[in-house]
């Protein structure tokens, strides 16, 4: 499965569903599951970013299916980055 990084920034209307957090993780993990995709982790961040989401899906198209249900509440900015295994990398790295 492809990996993706979702890098999260709250918007106002964000921080003020911040006391629902744990009930929208659990809601984002169920459409990721309905996707055919794994969470692989969320992470509470310092810095530029608020959240970080790791999770599969089987390709791109999955991915963004997921992304537009995660983002249709405006609850946060997002930048979501496709990322390859160690194995991957060498992989492509092995046909240059």
């Amino acid at each position: 499965m492809a990996h993706y990084v979702t890098l999260m920034r709250w918007t106002t209307q964000g921080y003020a569903g911040l006391p629902k957090w744990r009930e929208r993780v659990e809601e984002g993990e169920q459409i990721i599951a309905e996707a055919g995709g794994t969470l692989v982790g969320v992470y509470v961040t310092l810095g530029r970013y608020d959240v970080v989401e790791i999770f599969e899906a089987p390709d791109d198209e999955v991915a963004i299916e997921i992304l537009m249900k995660l983002n249709r509440y405006g609850a946060e900015h997002t930048e979501t980055l496709r990322a390859f295994t160690r194995e991957e990398a060498e992989g492509i790295i092995r046909r240059l």
